[in-house]
This record gives C-alpha cells, sequence and structure tokens, in this order.
C-alpha cells in the first residue's frame, strides 16, 4: 500500500529518531523534501557542515557530484542518496574531456607547466582529482574570484572548468581576458581559458525577461546567479551565489520588488511578496526534483533493514587527489 506524504513524513521522522543518520537536502530540492532535512544549504557548505556532524550515515538529497563531495571531504562517513542524480552540467566533462582541453592548450603554445586548472565544484570526483593532480583547485560560485585571484599569482594561465559562463563573469568583474576553448581566438593571449559547459537551467534567462520586468514594474531589481549567461549578468542589479542571493533578497525592504534568475524552487522560498522568477518559463533543475519523499523514506527503511542502498563510494586515487584540490580551496 502506498503511504500518503504525511503518513511518509511520521515514517520518515521515525527512523530519523531511530538510526545514526542525519538527512541533508540542497536549497534546490523540492520543498517536502527540504522540509524534513535536519541540515540544508549549497553544495560547499552541506559538505562542510556534514563533516562536524557525528553521524554514521549521510543521507544526502541533491545531485551525484555533492555526495561524491561530502564522501570526499570525509571518507569515514556512509553516504547514501535517494537518488544517485546527476547534475547536467558536471556530465558535461570528465577526466578524458579534461585531457583534450589540457591538450587543446599544449597544441596552441600553452606547456602544461604553464597551466593552472580550477574547477568549478559542479564536477564529478574524477575532474576534481585531475585538477588536483595538475596542481589545481576547486572553487564555489562565492568564492571563484578569491580563487582566481590568488591563482593568478603564480603567472599561469587559468584553465576553468566545466562553466563557461561563471569563468566569463569572474573574468569580466576582474577586467580579464577569457575565451572559451576550442572558439576562436589564441589561448596564449587570455587569462582565463573556459570549457564549455553550462547549467541548463541558468540558461533560461534572457535579456528579455530582464527587459520585461523593468517595463512593468519601474524600479524592479534584477538579481541573478553567475551560472547565467554573461549577458544576463551584466544586465542584473545583483549577480551572487546561491547564498549570497539569498542574503540580498532578506536585506532588501518589503516593498522592493525584485526578480531572480536561478532555481525556481529556491526563489519560491525566499520570501512572500514582490518576489518574482526572471523566466517566462519554470526554470526547475529536472535531477534536483528527482527526489522525493518515497525515496527518503525507501532509502532510511534499506538503513534500518542493514542493507544501505545507493551508498556512493570513491576510488582510494580520486579519493586522494580530488580531496587535495577541495582542501587547496578550504585553505585560503
Amino acid at each position: 500500500m502506498q503511504l500518503s506524504n504525511e503518513e511518509l513524513k511520521v515514517e520518515i521522522d521515525r527512523l530519523k529518531k531511530k538510526l545514526d543518520v542525519t538527512v541533508v537536502a540542497h536549497f534546490y530540492q523540492r520543498d517536502e523534501v527540504f522540509e524534513i532535512a535536519d541540515i540544508t544549504g549549497d553544495s560547499l557548505e552541506l559538505a562542510m557542515r556534514t563533516k562536524a556532524d557525528d553521524s554514521e550515515f549521510v543521507l544526502f538529497c541533491g545531485v551525484g557530484f555533492m555526495g561524491q563531495s561530502v564522501k570526499v571531504l570525509s571518507p569515514q562517513k556512509r553516504v547514501v542518496m535517494p537518488k544517485i542524480a546527476c547534475c547536467a552540467m558536471a556530465r558535461m566533462i570528465d577526466s578524458l574531456y579534461f585531457d583534450d582541453s589540457v591538450k587543446f592548450l599544449n597544441d596552441n603554445g600553452i606547456k602544461s607547466e604553464d597551466i593552472l586548472p580550477i574547477t568549478y565544484i559542479n564536477s564529478n570526483a574524477d575532474v576534481k582529482a585531475k585538477v588536483g593532480e595538475m596542481g589545481g583547485m576547486v572553487c564555489t560560485s562565492s568564492n571563484a574570484k578569491t580563487i582566481i585571484t590568488k591563482a593568478l599569482e603564480e603567472g599561469k594561465k587559468i584553465l576553468f572548468v566545466p562553466d563557461r559562463c561563471l569563468g566569463q563573469n569572474i573574468a569580466n568583474q576582474m577586467g580579464l581576458k577569457s575565451m572559451i576553448i576550442g572558439q576562436e581566438g589564441d589561448p596564449k593571449e587570455c587569462d582565463i581559458l573556459c570549457y564549455d559547459g553550462f547549467c541548463s537551467v541558468h540558461q533560461l534567462f534572457t535579456v528579455d525577461d530582464i527587459a520585461f520586468y523593468r517595463k512593468k514594474f519601474p524600479g524592479i531589481l534584477i538579481a541573478t546567479h553567475p551560472e547565467c549567461d554573461p549577458t544576463i549578468c551584466d544586465a542584473s542589479d545583483f549577480v551572487g551565489s546561491t547564498s549570497q542571493l539569498i542574503k540580498y533578497i532578506a536585506d532588501l525592504p518589503v516593498d522592493q520588488k525584485v526578480a531572480v534568475g536561478t532555481e525556481f524552487n529556491l526563489v519560491n522560498r525566499l520570501r512572500q511578496k514582490n518576489t518574482y522568477v526572471l523566466s517566462s518559463t519554470k526554470p526547475e533543475c529536472p535531477t534536483m526534483n528527482e527526489t522525493t519523499l518515497e525515496d527518503v523514506y525507501i532509502t532510511l527503511k534499506a538503513i534500518e533493514d542493514g542493507a544501505p542502498i545507493n551508498e556512493i563510494e570513491v576510488e582510494d586515487k580520486t579519493q586522494k587527489w580530488a580531496k587535495i584540490a577541495l582542501e587547496r580551496m578550504l585553505a585560503l
């Protein structure tokens, strides 16, 4: 017999109290999943807070690379996921595509020893490991400018993977020259060489959407995530990471209208009045929305039965170098 959502919540609460488990959910999860989590936040915040948590099991509601990051930083923990959903951006690059990008730069006159790779945290562990082994580090949307500023002190070319938009937006903020790998241009003349990856959700926002809201509500503010195209960010009043967007909007006067360019579930929870989704279509991440209350219940029940499912494992060498790449970021 299928349980209702209310019955599932009761069972989930019972199992959480019985088991040595912490339920963790990303900001983009659907409301009913987000509400039953013990820890919520963006990807790095979740990895850091679960590292400090004492539970044997982490039940992670998010996408695969996030569960991997928890396991990499806390290898002693048992990390399970109700759905090992795959971030589309993270799937756009793997270790072989990373090697191809390095070869492209080599073929265009840039030696490997003159390249410093940086990977956005939205990448799988094998890519983080490649970056770590090559002397590079991880960044998030909130600290990318800090990480790139530090990296440039080494006098090397920055290979930025996988999100071209974040790389280009940070380059624009810093007055640096960037190009997308494989497109026209001379890599030797650029500071940041961006892999051609992107977030499909953040590509939904257009300058026409911004024009629509500015015409409909004179004085409205536009706040967007740096995974949006540079044309969108250049036309915005504020650009920031998930946590930065949350703070920015919370600090606005209640009567100040704001249109937000990021994932729908997050925008929908920001505040009750004068907040709009900057899109003519619903910008909902399909993989983040795969996880249901029933999935959470089934995963908890499997732990209770002594047969955990969807457990995250990371191969030893990958674990070693991915952790080094993450720790280089954390050291800054």
